[in-house]
């Protein structure tokens, strides 16, 4: 697999995503439990998309932008704005996260204060998903070409369902994961501080934040099925792939916090979003014949995502009407066995 990455590069992005989440969980255990103000998530979401910048800045330099060396300097441009474009596709798909967890949370009446734990867990998973399978994404590209267009028809599907569905609101009480589990495990009716377990009535129970964590989990898995490939699209480089997917990622959490209140003011994002993908997965399929420049596709995304935020702020949502989330406030769906 050709990358820039060199041994000294990836030592030093590792121990710096360590480091990043040491300081994250220090940081939670030391405030406990608390809702997380706009003020907060704003500053956080700040700090990750500067380091993000800064990042590329060095990557930049590492590679020569600011050598005599022609051929080093392109070099350093390709791959600097890779990962920006990167950086920002991984960036605006994750938003469909944050709405999804928004639902969750509401659907479950998950406490503001216990929030912060559940998405530090969630962001946890997502940073080992997402590796292993940037990793053996990039090896089985390397091996089997022919894959390129398997990922392009796939973005493209993905893509055109993602409009059709767009301003639909998911039904979770048909949920196949969430019945599932309900079906195998033990509920409690409602939650016991941030613990995972608890004990009603001498019976050894699952809380509904351990419910909310495996479906944050599940929710991962699926997001990253979409999203890993839309970023092969843009460079086979496993090194630009997993630092542009992992500097999104760690900003998940604030951008959570920043997003919660907004997902009825950016209605029309996913309607850009299904775009985005939908033009990620044509790229891929025309490689071969045409390989669109990483310019103009920082370019479409950028744009795209701007005009659909944009229009969301001066046409309103069709049917908007009450709560969409009806399980709002109520207590938490218990298992069948408690029903019973």
């Amino acid at each position: 697999m050709l990358t820039v990455g060199t041994p000294l590069m990836w030592a030093l992005f590792i121990l710096f995503v360590l480091a990043a989440i040491a300081l994250d969980f220090f940081a939670l255990n030391r405030q406990g439990a608390h809702k997380v103000s706009m003020r907060e998530a704003g500053v956080w979401s700040l700090v990750w998309v500067a380091v993000s910048f800064l990042f590329v800045g060095w990557l930049w330099w590492y590679l020569g932008g600011l050598g005599s060396d022609a051929a080093a300097r392109e070099l350093a441009n390709t791959k600097s704005i890779e990962f920006i474009t990167g950086y920002l596709i991984e960036k605006a798909l994750a938003v469909d996260n944050v709405f999804v967890f928004l639902m969750l949370f509401t659907y479950f009446a998950v406490p503001a204060e216990f929030q912060k734990r559940v998405l530090m867990i969630g962001v946890m998973g997502a940073l080992v998903l997402r590796a292993v399978m940037i990793l053996v994404g990039a090896w089985l590209i390397a091996q089997f070409h022919w894959i390129l267009y398997v990922f392009g028809a796939f973005l493209l599907f993905t893509g055109i369902k993602m409009w059709w569905a767009a301003g639909q609101e998911p039904d979770l009480d048909n949920n196949p994961a969430l019945n599932w589990i309900r079906r195998r495990v033990r509920i409690a009716p409602d939650y016991d501080a941030e613990k995972f377990f608890t004990v009603v009535k001498g019976v050894r129970m699952v809380t509904p934040l351990a419910v909310v964590v495996a479906l944050i989990g599940i929710v991962d898995v699926v997001f990253a099925v979409d999203s890993i490939p839309a970023i092969f699209a843009i460079t086979t480089d496993p090194f630009i792939v997993l630092t542009s997917n992992v500097f999104a990622i760690l900003g998940l959490r604030a951008m959570y916090f920043l997003l919660a209140g907004a997902h009825d003011r950016f209605h029309l994002l996913s309607y850009g979003l299904a775009l985005v993908l939908a033009f990620i997965g044509v790229k891929m399929l025309i490689v071969d014949f045409y390989k669109i420049p990483v310019v103009l596709s920082l370019s479409v995304t950028f744009s795209t995502l701007a005009i659909t935020m944009l229009l969301s702020l001066f046409i309103p949502p069709k049917g908007k009407a009450g709560s969409a989330y009806p399980f709002a406030g109520k207590k938490t769906p218990v298992s069948a066995d408690e029903r019973s």
